[in-house]
């Protein structure tokens, strides 16, 4: 399927695919399986699509603690966008396989950057762009991780994972904005609320 066909949709069709956007730990996952238990819709992440040194905790595994410990931040940075544009193709074709098919989606994942899912949306297909301000979402992380609990060594190695994700936030709410793809507060409960509703409606 190309871009054309994805846009070549009836004003008013239901919606066959959402695709959730984010960075880590702004709630991409918790919002996809309320979506797929409400709508009973296969949900998939493209976390197992292709795998990427990610979150340090709980515990840290020694390949992980190397691959923090001895990059520096522009090089981290530079490695997960080189591995989102790596995993993209194999994760545009498999939107595009399920959609044809006429199975019903929803795929979330740090990997579906704005920038690449802003050509496949259309009235079938909503995208969705999950943001938290800086002070919030470092917060989120720090206290699943169990950072005040954690020692200097291992502090060391969280903030490099978080000062990487908080990059990534900043430079994907650029991207959804350019790119015209719905950003959402997380931080907004009303807000999140309202675009659970608002597929949930769109998809019935």
């Amino acid at each position: 399927m190309n871009t054309k066909s994805l846009r070549e949709v009836r004003v008013g069709q239901r919606l066959s695919g959402i695709l959730i956007a984010g960075s880590s730990h702004v709630g991409k996952t918790t919002l996809a399986r309320r979506l797929a238990e409400t709508l009973g819709w296969n949900m998939e992440s493209t976390d197992r699509l292709g795998r990427h040194p990610g979150r340090p905790w709980p515990g840290i595994p020694q390949p992980v603690a190397e691959y923090y410990a001895r990059l520096s931040p522009e090089t981290i940075y530079w490695f997960l966008k080189v591995h989102h544009e790596n995993v993209w193709p194999g994760i545009r074709r498999m939107i595009e396989s399920e959609i044809d098919a006429e199975r019903p989606l929803i795929l979330e994942g740090s990997a579906l950057r704005p920038e690449f899912i802003a050509p496949l949306l259309s009235d079938a297909v909503a995208g969705i762009y999950l943001h938290a301000d800086t002070d919030f979402l470092r917060e989120r992380m720090r206290s699943e991780a169990g950072y005040r609990q954690a020692d200097e060594p291992a502090r060391a190695i969280m903030d490099k994972f978080i000062e990487r994700s908080l990059r990534d936030n900043s430079e994907m709410r650029e991207a959804a904005t350019q790119h015209g793809v719905a950003v959402v507060d997380v931080s907004d409960s009303r807000a999140v609320a309202g675009l659970f509703d608002d597929l949930v409606r769109r998809a019935s």
